[in-house]
């Protein structure tokens, strides 16, 4: 493995790390000792906890183990890195924060409060390691195995087990939980994709002007960036153009468009927002 490989391999570790944690404060500080159950193998750890012998973390533990193992022997290779580390991450973070951190109520009174925390925390880890090709294991797993052996609709497949979860925890629970639970899984996909389209969002510039080669210069040397030019025509009064097509992130967009209008004042400037951009300097390109 060469240095860029290596370090490439460390910032996403280190990230997939974070965000496991993450999901284990969420997961463990507001969803556990509120009994919300809104899918996943912590929704089922939540009313195991309630009808078993064991806590909700070590139920976690025991099915994460139990679908690892699943996974290890109806994928093989296929097998991801990277959701075995966060699943095992995951497990043993719960059941070392159950040992030295124990709760034995809710955090606070506020269960609407520690409902959006045990919605967002969780989503917005799920969000990150969605955007680095990880997953937090679990019922992803099943879903891998149905979509290598089954044609089955693998996302209807989820939500409805996530929904016989929520449904369940109306009766092991009581109804306000299980209302609590329902919203939650009708919020946490809304708030995942959110963060997803932030975390990619880049801005896509049309540059229409006279004078391109500036703006070009400054893209290429200042902001390291490329872009594609091509020859136009103004249909009003057939002057010369010159398009400039480039794609930026946020903080390099501020700084474009700033230029532009410092240095070309009559040129056109059209900035669209673009979360999926795959190519050379983006996603999709290694």
């Amino acid at each position: 493995m060469n240095q860029s490989k290596f370090a490439r391999a460390v910032v996403e570790y280190t990230v997939l790390t974070i965000a496991t944690l993450i999901l284990v404060v969420g997961v463990y500080v507001f969803k556990f000792p509120n009994n919300f159950s809104f899918g996943g193998v912590t929704g089922i750890a939540v009313i195991l906890g309630k009808l078993g012998a064991f806590s909700p973390g070590t139920y976690t533990f025991i099915i994460n183990m139990a679908l690892l193992l699943l996974g290890f022997l109806f994928l093989g290779r296929d097998f991801g890195v990277k959701t075995v580390y966060v699943s095992v991450l995951t497990s043993v973070g719960l059941s070392l924060a159950e040992k030295w951190f124990p709760m034995a109520a809710p955090l606070t009174k506020e269960p609407v409060l520690e409902l959006l925390f045990a919605i967002v925390l969780p989503s917005f880890s799920s969000a990150i390691l969605f955007n680095i090709g990880a997953s937090g294991g679990g019922t992803d797993i099943v879903a891998m195995v149905l979509k290598k052996y089954t044609s089955f609709n693998i996302g209807t497949a989820l939500f409805l087990v996530d929904l016989f979860i929520t449904f369940a925890a109306c009766f092991v629970f009581d109804a306000q939980t299980g209302l609590f639970s329902f919203t939650g899984l009708m919020t946490k996909s809304l708030v995942i994709d959110t963060v997803i389209e932030n975390i990619n969002l880049c801005k896509y510039f049309t540059i229409i002007c006279e004078t391109p080669q500036p703006i070009c210069e400054f893209i290429t040397s200042e902001l390291g960036r490329s872009a594609t030019i091509y020859k136009a025509e103004g249909a009003y009064q057939h002057h010369s153009k010159t398009v400039i097509l480039t794609v930026m992130k946020r903080s390099q967009a501020v700084q474009l468009r700033n230029f532009v209008r410092r240095n070309e004042p009559g040129a056109f400037i059209a900035i669209t927002n673009s979360s999926e951009i795959i190519g050379k300097g983006f996603r999709g390109f290694n």
